[in-house]
């Protein structure tokens, strides 16, 4: 699986290389804000459109599903047809599929538009790491690069609510709409500024392997998501169960097969690699049943208003926003072990301090909870890309960083679906109370995620760990075509 890159037609030293990753940064905050911004226009939306909390869950798992089944596919097509192409194809779809959101007159269409854009987001994210490949030759730079971009990763999701809360005092729709003007902007910017590159052997496309990918995603979280509300022993169930563990096991032996794989199995040899996936899937499925259970509870257990509500996620937001430029910084002077033990410990702390939460819980120690939760989320992003290419050759960089954001939207649609279930019986009664009850199984298990995590980055950074990474690097490098 080669991404080698081609120099580009234009020069790399005229494309003002700062300006092309804040570019590449308007992206992924776009995309990144979308994961998050409509968990507190939820109740809004249930309201008017009648939706269900199945319809909700929807919502949000539709573009987080597609976004995950469809990144790698986005890479590999740029590395073919043109990154700038592809990249500005994406903004197009993502920004048109916003405006199909903001008019969506029923529940169907809504989460149909929310698919396109999905569609739209995995032509982006994946896409604007390899200009940031292209376009920083320096590695100091590159790395510097790289911690910015994992930093705006997890500062998209947190400003999220907050963004979201304020636009829902003007209605649901306004969410989609503040992704239209920086979609249409980062379109023309790009065609100014930013220089097309293409790889030099592109991977052959793999149809098998992305229709495997879309059936495993698709078919296990409609079960769970449909689970809690069909019965996890009816048939229909069962079978989405059944042909998620078949897409699984026949895409593991396909891809060990082919010499241009969609997922590269071999990067999981390297312990850093495989640590680095499980914690962005336990990260973000920490993450993205914390948001949603957390805002419908505001809003429907607490009574609050949709402003108030997003405001009341700040902390999460401002914690993000300082944490993670800090972990950056940690993991270029000290390594990657301090940030994923510090982040994991704060998302399980934070959701410790949740799993007695009631309707009449203090106002102040549930902002403590989710200070410490915004701490942990904001120092465990910037090492799980640094994490996932250590010790990668340059060539395979691109996508193992392309299966680590893949992993983010595993998780981020795991945690609603999950977490939704948990919560659902309580959504479905008239006191608040219930909610908040059936809330506690959801806190105990972010908790287990949180020491998961600890224990996975103190496995990650050990000297075997290292050299497990080396190794793989060189076996990579020793395939035909890895170089170029």
């Amino acid at each position: 699986m080669s991404t080698t890159i081609e120099q580009p037609a234009v020069p790399t030293p005229a494309t003002r290389p700062w300006l092309v990753l804040a570019i590449c940064c308007m992206s992924l905050l776009i995309v990144g804000m979308d994961t998050t911004i409509v968990n507190v226009a939820l109740p809004a939306i249930r309201a008017d459109l009648g939706a269900s909390v199945t319809a909700l869950q929807w919502t949000t798992a539709g573009y987080t599903v597609t976004l995950a089944s469809l990144l790698l596919l986005g890479g590999s097509t740029a590395d073919r047809l043109g990154r700038v192409r592809v990249f500005q194809v994406g903004l197009a779809v993502f920004t048109l599929a916003s405006l199909g959101c903001f008019a969506a007159p029923s529940v169907g269409w809504l989460v149909a538009f929310r698919v396109l854009q999905g569609v739209g987001g995995a032509m982006l994210n994946p896409v604007a790491m390899s200009i940031i490949r292209n376009t920083f030759e320096d590695p100091r730079r590159r790395a510097q690069a790289i911690g910015v971009w994992g930093a705006v990763i997890g500062i998209s999701l947190a400003l999220g609510p907050v963004l979201g809360g304020v636009l829902v005092g003007l209605s649901w729709r306004a969410v989609f709409l503040v992704n239209i003007p920086i979609g249409l902007a980062a379109i023309a910017l790009t065609a100014r500024f930013v220089p097309e590159s293409r790889a030099a052997r592109p991977r052959r496309g793999d149809p098998v392997g992305q229709l495997l990918v879309i059936v495993l995603l698709a078919s296990g979280t409609t079960a769970i998501i449909e689970g809690a509300e069909v019965g996890w022993g009816a048939a229909p169930i069962l079978l989405l169960l059944a042909a998620a563990a078949a897409s699984l096991a026949a895409l593991v032996r396909h891809e060990l097969r082919r010499e241009d794989p969609l997922i590269e199995l071999r990067f999981f040899a390297s312990r850093p690699f495989a640590a680095s996936t499980a914690i962005a899937v336990a990260a973000f499925t920490a993450f993205g049943g914390f948001l949603f259970v957390n805002t419908l509870y505001l809003q429907e257990a607490r009574g609050l208003s949709a402003v108030s509500a997003g405001l009341c996620t700040l902390p999460i937001a401002a914690m993000t926003i300082v944490c993670s430029p800090l972990a950056g910084r940690l993991v270029g002077a000290r390594g990657v072990r301090a940030p994923l033990v510090v982040g994991g410990l704060g998302l399980g702390l934070g959701a410790l301090m949740l799993v007695s939460l009631a309707e009449d819980t203090s106002l102040g120690w549930l902002l403590t909870a989710y200070v410490v939760f915004g701490v942990g989320f904001g120092t465990i992003n910037p090492p799980i890309t640094n994490t996932a290419v250590s010790g990668m050759p340059p060539s395979q960089a691109g996508v193992a960083a392309a299966v680590a954001t893949t992993s983010r939207m595993v998780g981020q649609t795991l945690g609603v679906a999950v977490l939704g279930a948990i919560a659902a019986a309580g959504l479905g009664t008239s006191r608040g109370d219930d909610l908040a009850a059936a809330t506690h199984a959801g806190w105990w298990l972010i908790a287990a995620l949180g020491a998961f995590i600890v224990v996975l980055g103190l496995l990650a950074s050990t000297p075997a760990a290292q050299r497990s990474a080396a190794r793989t690097a060189e076996r990579l490098a020793e395939r035909p075509g890895a170089g170029g």
